[in-house]
């Protein structure tokens, strides 16, 4: 009797396990996908505001996702009373697989939907495609950062800081919470997205009645 109840035990055990595991990689996932994301609408908007073409805007985008990823994760390690130059190191070795394969799998996306690469800011065809681009690099990074969390590596190096008692001035760097972050990043793809809607419509309106197209940004040169 007492061995059929301590394999339940033990069967409940790895469950809550493997649960907990996945809802740290979910977490961990979504926190590079929030620097990824807001890397690239920076970027994005600086080599649109540059005028810049493709190439150049598409590298600056993932250097930024680098540096908005890094960032992103090495406040609540600096948070909790790590140095600056340490919490960067530790960083880096978590998260750059994660973020490596975003950006590999994000850039893919776009480069296969017809039309997201060569599409302006005021295009809806770039934000549905910044949409699916984000989700496909989700959905591939997810197994990656669960592969690495098993090994006691990725996420799981700064895992330890977080929760940490803060104190003195260190309580005033900020440690947005993953969920705000994903919410503003969906605000502002939706905004975009329905301003671009507007515009096209608004552009078609003035094509019936005669008038040239408004939007020159959107349609200038393509920024992916």
């Amino acid at each position: 009797m007492s061995t059929t109840q301590d394999h339940q035990h033990d069967h409940q055990g790895d469950a809550g396990h493997d649960l907990g595991s996945r809802s740290m990689a979910v977490s961990a996932t979504l926190h590079c996908l929030t620097g990824c994301a807001i890397g690239e609408i920076v970027g994005l908007l600086v080599g649109t505001a540059l005028g810049l073409a493709t190439l150049p805007t598409v590298v600056l985008s993932v250097a930024l996702a680098f540096v908005f990823g890094f960032t992103l994760s090495s406040l609540p390690l600096v948070r909790a009373g790590l140095g600056v130059l340490a919490a960067l190191g530790t960083v880096v070795a978590a998260d750059t697989v994660s973020i490596a394969t975003m950006e590999v799998v994000d850039n893919l996306v776009m480069a296969l939907l017809p039309g997201a690469m060569g599409a302006g800011l005021v295009n809806s065809v770039f934000w549905i495609g910044m949409t699916l681009s984000l989700a496909a690099a989700f959905v591939a990074a997810l197994p990656v950062n669960r592969w690495l969390l098993a090994r006691g590596k990725g996420h799981a190096l700064t895992h330890r800081f977080h929760g940490a008692q803060v104190v003195g001035r260190r309580r005033w760097i900020p440690d947005p919470p993953t969920s705000t972050l994903v919410a503003v990043i969906a605000a502002f793809i939706l905004g975009g997205l329905v301003v671009s809607v507007a515009d096209g419509l608004g552009a078609g309106d003035g094509a019936h009645a005669g008038a040239a197209p408004t939007s020159v940004v959107g349609r200038s040169h393509a920024v992916r």
